[in-house]
């Protein structure tokens, strides 16, 4: 239960970032509680077994619009006074850990500098009620223990200092304009409509069309699975109802190393693990454990997670093999742009 009704449809969304699995997930959860959801990314839309809205009907529709925060702020500017939405949600970001490395300054551009130059548009518009930033654990560093939303920032790669870079310039946001941002850091997110260089996807796949999975470093890391309807759930009520200036963890309880997740799905799909799994060198600056303590969340808001990570990749082996012909012709691996 969120604190105001979300049916009555006072509220009106911007999706920034939508393509992403993230976005497109939480977009298609806002059209089946009956909303109209307006929805840009930088590129057009991928193929429809990424975007959940097209898989099913809803009572609500969501309309999209190509808008490159690097490049297009001014064709933002003019769908802001058309539409005036009074919620707007960034899922907009260079994301990929490793890779930041290779090109560290198109990390900060698209996460400091084209940031930093949204919020001076979005602090100038005053319908909007909550600007929802989506950011990371990454900038806390590796934890040893279950970090609280107050815990010290410790980025060990530059995506994750240019993601602590953009969420301090927020904060200042707040404190000198008192720009109505609210923030929120997830688990490892996961479930149908994932792109397939993501763990559970990828693993998935990898079985169900009879390829050999890499895994990077043997699977050591640990962390928290979460799925991605969870999150939207806990997204919405943020919106509505979370303070301007805070920021609320979204994560299970529950840790699982990375080879165990890899050989709990082989069990689910029958596959033996020696067979399916190639063992190779670990990421550049992974860090071992991301433990976000989501107390805050649940006691402030009411919210749980309710779907176990066995029913999530139940779920997502759906996902592969309804969409399975044509998931073995796209792209695996990320593909960088600038």
């Amino acid at each position: 239960m969120v604190c105001r009704d979300p049916m009555s449809h006072k509220e009106k969304f911007l999706i920034l970032g939508s393509n992403s699995f993230s976005g497109a997930t939480f977009a298609d959860f806002l059209a089946a509680q009956g909303f109209d959801v307006i929805a840009t990314s930088r590129s057009p839309e991928p193929h429809r077994a990424f975007l959940p809205y097209q898989w099913q009907t809803r009572p609500g529709r969501v309309r999209f619009q190509v808008i490159d925060i690097n490049h297009n702020l001014d064709e933002l500017a003019s769908l802001m006074a058309r539409e005036t939405p009074s919620h707007v949600v960034n899922f907009a970001a260079q994301s990929m850990v490793g890779e930041s490395w290779k090109n560290p300054d198109h990390w900060m551009m698209t996460n400091v500098v084209s940031t930093v130059r949204l919020h001076e548009l979005l602090r100038r518009h005053d319908s909007v009620q909550r600007y929802l930033h989506i950011t990371t654990p990454e900038v806390y560093g590796s934890t040893e223990n279950w970090m609280k939303e107050d815990a010290p920032f410790n980025p060990s790669t530059p995506y994750a200092v240019s993601r602590a870079a953009g969420d301090m310039s927020l904060r200042t946001y707040f404190s000198q304009y008192q720009f109505p941002v609210v923030f929120t850091r997830a688990a490892n997110v996961y479930g149908p409509g994932q792109q397939l260089y993501r763990i559970v996807p990828r693993t998935v796949a990898a079985a169900v069309l009879g390829r050999k999975l890499q895994l990077h470093g043997g699977g050591v890391s640990v962390r928290s699975f979460i799925h991605m309807r969870d999150v939207s759930d806990a997204t919405l009520r943020i919106a509505l109802c979370g303070k301007p200036g805070e920021t609320y963890h979204i994560s299970t309880d529950r840790l699982i190393s990375i080879r165990e997740l890899v050989e709990m799905i082989l069990r689910l799909l029958g596959r033996d693990f020696a067979q399916s799994v190639d063992i190779v060198g670990e990421r550049t600056g992974k860090d071992t454990a991301y433990m976000l303590d989501s107390g805050k969340l649940r006691s402030e808001l009411g919210w749980n997670d309710r779907i176990s990570l066995e029913q999530g990749i139940e779920e997502t082996i759906a996902w592969v093999k309804k969409f399975k012909d044509d998931l073995a012709n796209l792209p695996w691996e990320y593909r960088h742009k600038p």
